[in-house]
């Protein structure tokens, strides 16, 4: 058996920085753009992109989650793709059967974790950067610019190609590569029926919102039809696992604040935010502590809120002192 590459789910731009030249490695910039809702049912996305062709890592490609990597048939934005259909999205962008990747994103962290995530419940060897691209750049670490995507490609796919004056380090072309065989993980995900069981106390199980305390307690705008949490669901903000900088919080304070809302027979967890984003970082940050007993709501608030028949809760009643973040 190959020994992987990657020391684990999270590489800190040390380690990137030594291995960045590895055949093996294929690293991608997984940043979306999804701003804050003005006001409920304000639902903005889109792809990352430009803001790739601006500024990204050396030799990294764009991993589109508003695009290629999702499944536009679903009902609700971001839906992780079949498994065949993902590992066709990634052959295209060069991760292959003998691929190992790393994913970042300038956008604290969750959108590479959500691609993390989706490669996990495929086999694909995967771990994220942390900090990202505002690590890597703090540490001095050079940064490219450019797209040598091809214009026909490119407008295929709605995007538009950026010139760029130094595209030094920018990616060359896309290797061909065998497609990955997916080794499928379907304990990774939870679905609506599966929520729903757990939320009425029929099965096993701890429902945790990734949300922001606002999104949680119904305090803030929401992008959906409806505000609140799934009942009897617990508040862990995703966001609240990162220190200022951007990085997971080293692993003493992680697990304080883990252990404030969640105990070790909190088991299993289902973690569910908006559109499985902050879901997924929360689930990063859970591998870390060392759990396996965690699935991600792929449908999320955005699913279940469309149905007027699925319940949903104001305030932070059921929950164990949420943190805010």
């Amino acid at each position: 058996m190959t020994t992987s590459l990657l020391p684990g789910p999270l590489v800190d731009d040390t380690w990137l920085a030594a291995h960045l030249d590895d055949p093996r490695l294929v690293v991608l910039d997984a940043t979306a753009l999804l701003p804050s809702p003005r006001e409920d049912g304000d639902h903005r996305s889109a792809s990352g992109h430009g803001t790739w062709t601006e500024r990204h890592l050396p030799g990294s490609r764009h991993a589109d989650l508003t695009g290629d990597l999702s499944d536009h048939e679903a009902p609700y934005h971001f839906a992780v793709p079949s498994p065949e259909a993902l590992a066709a999205a990634l052959a295209r962008l060069g991760v292959g059967e003998d691929s190992e990747v790393v994913s970042y994103d300038s956008g604290g962290g969750i959108w590479a974790a959500r691609l993390w995530w989706m490669l996990r419940a495929i086999g694909v060897p995967a771990a994220v950067l942390d900090g990202g691209l505002e690590a890597w750049e703090a540490a001095g670490r050079p940064l490219a610019s450019g797209d040598d995507t091809d214009p026909a490609t490119a407008a295929r796919a709605g995007l538009s190609v950026v010139a760029s004056a130094d595209a030094a380090g920018a990616p060359g072309p896309v290797p061909a590569v065998r497609p990955v065989t997916p080794v499928v993980r379907p304990d990774l995900w939870a679905g609506i029926e599966d929520v729903a069981a757990i939320s009425r106390g029929e099965r096993p199980g701890t429902l945790v919102c990734a949300l922001p305390s606002g999104g949680y307690d119904g305090s803030a705008p929401t992008r959906y039809s409806r505000r609140g949490h799934i009942p009897a669901s617990r508040s862990l903000p995703g966001r609240g696992l990162l220190d200022a900088s951007g990085h997971v919080l080293p692993a003493d304070e992680l697990a304080a604040r883990v252990g404030a809302v969640l105990d070790t027979d909190d088991s299993p967890v289902v973690l569910y935010c908006g559109g499985g984003i902050s879901a997924a970082g929360a689930a990063l940050a859970l591998t870390l502590l060392g759990r396996t007993d965690v699935s991600v709501y792929d449908g999320s608030l955005e699913e279940w809120s469309k149905d007027p028949a699925r319940p949903l809760e104001l305030g932070n009643q059921g929950t164990r002192a949420p943190h805010a973040g």
